[in-house]
């Protein structure tokens, strides 16, 4: 496990010092295991009290996380309600409203071969499960992802990012006053609790991160043939055909700069035709001034890098390109002025992986051809975006681009329907949640077949295989 270490070492760096041990995750999973063994998180009555204590959490507690993200990323009260708290409230409300309906067991058509007989599907809990939470949204990818294993009927062990401290400590202090502690956990510490933590059995895995860590995420969960759920993340492209170019700007530079750009189904980098990229610039640049005035500096709306570290690698990816607008920046405060770059190599630093902050690269390309295969010629992106009013164009985009996502005309906003499945294909990532697919996510759809004995109606498929028997296993199969 030393390169498991080493990697979260490495994520880990500039953060704030481990608060936990490793020793103290087998005292923490033998409690949540036994209550999962004994039974106590089956019943809807359990479950209901769980993600209802979720929704008081959340209400009762908004100033106390807002306080939390703004020391963390430097997060808006609103951002962070609208990006964090309320799409978690809305998660847990879904659940409630349709509990009784995803728990409840499915009738399944028998063969006639094989009747009299029934057959059903049985939602069951997976057991005790593991979920690891980012940096960048330390609350939302945290508790969403709970909803899910809460409503299947599972305990949880929390571990939030420690690269996000206060909102860590904020979860570990809050969660055990709302929620069953023999059945949630949360799990504070540093690099060596997390490795800790992965050299366990759990019954599921479910990571969001960068790549490089998942994939030893991946591998220490092989260890016990565990199953995971990887969210990672990747280059997300926006293609620009044509539409109404004010409105086009804005909604990218909204969906690139929320959160500092530290956003992991933000646009990468647009693709525009030739044709269009010079009004398209000009008002990616008008866009910048309208969300966040002449100095983003001076803006309660712009948040900050998460850590010195990260302030670095983002710095030293300005010269890939012309700056058009931004550049500025200031250590002392992590902050980095949102950037467009023009003139952009496709093989310079800024598009060799996920740039996770405010700048955003422009190239250009002939066609909505020549952009699909600049696209498909790269790692499968969490999601991708077209920006255009040709309906033709969107069905060739659907079709000729494999992404975790597909939007039109938006980004970033389609994480707040609780019916679309979020999830990556590829290197951003395996499996889904949001809504039903949480529950499903952390759920055994267990296969129940029944069939009585007082009538044999098998024997015509037990041995010996008559000639008669023959043609009658040959009719019904």
């Amino acid at each position: 496990m030393s390169e498991l270490v080493s990697a979260f070492t490495d994520a880990a760096a500039a953060g704030s010092p481990a608060d936990g041990t490793p020793a103290a995750v087998p005292p923490v999973l033998d409690r949540l295991r036994k209550t999962h063994a004994s039974g106590r998180t089956r019943p809807l009555e359990w479950r209901r009290e769980q993600l209802e204590g979720l929704v008081r959490l959340l209400r009762e507690r908004e100033q106390e996380f807002a306080a939390a993200l703004s020391s963390d990323l430097g997060k808006n009260p609103l951002e962070s309600y609208v990006t964090e708290l309320s799409l978690v409230r809305a998660e847990a409300e879904h659940a409630l409203k349709h509990l009784e309906q995803w728990t409840r067991s499915r009738r399944v058509p028998v063969p006639l071969g094989l009747a009299p007989a029934s057959a059903r599907t049985q939602p069951q809990p997976l057991g005790v499960v593991l979920i690891i939470g980012p940096w960048n949204y330390p609350v939302q990818l945290v508790l969403a992802p709970l909803v899910g294993a809460l409503a299947a009927g599972n305990a949880a062990v929390l571990k939030p990012s420690e690269l996000a401290p206060a909102t860590s400590a904020m979860l570990a202090d809050l969660v055990p006053h709302y929620l069953d502690s023999d059945a949630v956990a949360v799990v504070q510490g540093g690099p060596d609790v997390s490795t800790a933590l992965l050299k366990e059995r759990f019954d599921s895995i479910f990571f969001t991160g960068g790549e490089r860590v998942g994939r030893i995420v991946l591998q220490a969960a092989a260890e016990h043939l565990t199953p995971v759920t990887l969210e990672l993340g990747g280059k997300s492209p926006a293609v620009v055909l044509d539409g109404n170019w004010a409105a086009v700007a804005r909604r990218l530079v909204f969906g690139k700069l929320l959160n500092a750009g530290q956003t992991c189904v933000a646009p990468d980098y647009v693709l525009v035709t030739e044709e269009a990229a010079p009004v398209l610039q000009k008002h990616l640049v008008k866009a910048v001034a309208e969300l966040f005035g002449k100095d983003p500096a001076k803006s309660r709306d712009y948040g900050r890098i998460v850590n010195e570290q990260h302030w670095e690698r983002l710095v030293g990816l300005l010269d890939s390109g012309t700056v058009l607008t931004g550049g500025r920046s200031d250590r002392d405060t992590r902050y980095l002025e949102p950037t467009i770059l023009t003139d952009v190599d496709p093989e310079s630093p800024v598009m060799q992986e996920e740039i996770f902050g405010p700048i955003l690269p422009v190239l250009t390309v002939k066609n909505l051809a020549e952009a699909m295969e600049f696209i498909n010629a790269r790692p499968v992106p969490l999601s991708a975006y077209l920006y255009t009013e040709s309906a033709a164009a969107r069905t060739e985009f659907e079709e000729g681009v494999r992404a975790g996502s597909i939007n039109h005309n938006a980004s970033t906003v389609q994480l707040a329907v609780p019916g679309l499945p979020f999830g990556g294909a590829g290197a951003s990532g395996t499996g889904a949640y949001h809504g039903k697919y949480s529950f499903d996510t952390f759920s055994q759809l267990r296969p129940v077949f029944t069939k009585g004995t007082l009538l044999d109606t098998l024997r015509f498929a037990y041995p010996p295989y008559t000639g008669l028997k023959k043609r009658i296993l040959r009719r019904l199969l």
